[in-house]
């Protein structure tokens, strides 16, 4: 299996920035370049999206085993891990899989339980676009806008979407995703009795349902060093909501 793609900035403490789902490491220059002040920040892209290679399984343990074989390669170990919501999951497994390559935890908007979004939505439009016909990104999104009226979430969809040659293609492996869409909204595939003693940070955002008291009930039992704070007037994209805020509770929380 190839290597996921990556960039490397900056020196120091090795940072790894996991995107969550649906983006890419492109989501996180502005972070990547800030934290590369403080650390040396490896910004990843997870496999089946941005230009990492597409693969016919998609799960955590495999985007953990991803990971490792990229810190492997570098030659790095206890790293600095920062994973936004399935990107926190990865980040999660590996602490699990691979202790020994990670030191410190920074989980954004996710908690180690499962969910039940299966964004079929999102996934059918962009499936039944006719890519041959289509001439331009501007028509994509006119035909997009009719399923997914929201204009930013449907920017960010649309980032995924290339030229490559006279043709268009997505960078994201969709139907793979969508076949696997319970491993990625899961989290059954640790083993039994799994615990995490790496020091870890929990953010959430204040209008995010992601982590609520149920999920900090889990966190605290499966986390022997956990602290979970809050961001407000935020939701799931906290990061790019309130990204000052962000990148300093990250910063300040690796720097202790």
């Amino acid at each position: 299996m190839p290597l996921l793609n990556h960039t490397i900035n900056g020196s120091g403490r090795p940072l790894l920035v996991l995107h969550g789902l649906f983006g890419s490491g492109r989501n996180w220059q502005s972070h990547a370049r800030q934290f590369a002040s403080r650390f040396e920040v490896i910004n990843v892209d997870l496999r089946n999206h941005g230009q990492s290679f597409h693969a016919d399984e998609m799960n955590y343990p495999v985007m953990a085993d991803d990971v490792a074989q990229l810190l492997q390669r570098l030659e790095l170990s206890d790293c600095y891990l920062l994973g936004h919501s399935m990107g926190g999951k990865v980040a999660m497994t590996l602490a699990v899989d691979y202790p020994e390559l990670v030191s410190r935890l920074v989980v954004a908007d996710i908690a180690p339980v499962s969910y039940f979004h299966h964004y079929d939505d999102l996934i059918e439009p962009i499936l039944a676009l006719p890519l041959d016909a289509i001439e331009s990104r501007a028509r994509a999104d006119r035909l997009l806008r009719q399923n997914i009226p929201e204009d930013q979430l449907r920017a960010f969809l649309l980032q995924n979407l290339v030229r490559d040659g006279d043709s268009w293609r997505w960078r994201v492996n969709w139907r793979v995703i969508q076949r696997d869409m319970e491993f990625l909204t899961g989290f059954g595939d640790l083993p039994s009795g799994w615990r995490i003693d790496v020091p870890t940070l929990f953010i959430r955002g204040a209008r995010s349902d992601y982590v609520g008291d149920a999920e900090i009930d889990v966190i605290e039992e499966r986390f022997s060093n956990a602290l979970v704070t809050t961001i407000g007037d935020a939701g799931h994209w906290l990061h790019t909501e309130r990204p000052e805020q962000f990148a300093q509770l990250v910063v300040d929380y690796l720097s202790q």
